[in-house]
């Protein structure tokens, strides 16, 4: 048991590694992510475990339940880009696709017991969340050149005007990243935070030497609840990121 709720979230150094004061350390954030993205590809080669005539796997002909689960993942992506980019967003499809399956798979695995929630660090958020920023912006500034400032500078405005609204664009343009992080930092860490409050009354509780103990059956049953609502957010917050993504993406492309 840990001692305290946020000691679940500790990066721990598994095998340290430093070169000219720099820290390449091994540490459980690297290996928790090693661990998503093996088991990515296990689960890729498990699903299209049969061969063709060319002897390269390949997805069932009649898809069992499993590959339906994510031939769904993918068509609810391709949705997502269908309903904001049209045809224009299908050559995004595989990136928009692995970081959806990516945070998928983070926020699951960090509802095993003794696991590793890598999307409860705002270091991993934001490192998804800028890069992301970093190449809409690209792809708007090689599609548009200097047409892209018209995000931040409002059309038919006069100079007076534009010196107080482009500040305030300016700001909530590049805000965009920020709260991209931070909504799945937040949701993530306050969820796990309030599991293993929840789990350590429980727990303390059942220690109890008379028939109070009995009392912990109520936060175990709010705990599993609990858990069913944590797995949710799993899908929801990877979901919701997701769409903004294609929202980003959506007006860097067609300047809205």
């Amino acid at each position: 048991m840990l001692t305290a709720p946020l000691e679940q979230f500790q990066i721990i150094t598994l095998y340290p590694l430093n070169y000219i004061n720099l820290d390449f350390s091994f540490n459980n954030i690297l290996l928790m992510n090693l661990i998503t993205l093996f088991f990515f590809k296990k689960i890729i080669n498990f699903f299209s475990s049969k061969k063709n005539y060319l002897n390269n796997t390949t997805f069932f002909l009649i898809p069992n339940s499993w590959q339906v689960f994510v031939e769904s993942v993918h068509d609810t992506v391709l949705q997502l880009l269908a309903d904001n980019l049209s045809m224009k967003g299908e050559k995004y499809f595989p990136y928009v696709s692995v970081i959806f399956i990516f945070i998928l798979l983070s926020n699951l695995s960090g509802l095993v017991p003794y696991s590793f929630t890598v999307t409860s660090h705002i270091i991993i958020t934001f490192t998804l969340s800028f890069s992301i920023f970093i190449g809409v912006n690209m792809i708007g500034v090689k599609k548009h050149g200097s047409n892209m400032l018209s995000l931040i500078i409002p059309a038919n405005s006069s100079f007076t005007v534009a010196l107080i609204l482009v500040p305030i664009e300016f700001l909530s343009y590049f805000a965009k990243p920020v709260s991209l992080g931070v909504r799945l930092f937040i949701n993530l860490m306050a969820g796990h935070t309030l599991l293993k409050v929840i789990l350590g009354f429980s727990w303390s509780i059942l220690l109890l030497e008379n028939s109070l103990f009995l009392v912990h059956l109520v936060p175990l049953l709010i705990l599993v609840l609990l858990m069913f609502l944590e797995l949710a957010v799993a899908f929801i917050q990877a979901y919701v990121f997701t769409i903004l993504f294609c929202i980003y993406l959506n007006d860097s492309i067609n300047l809205n």
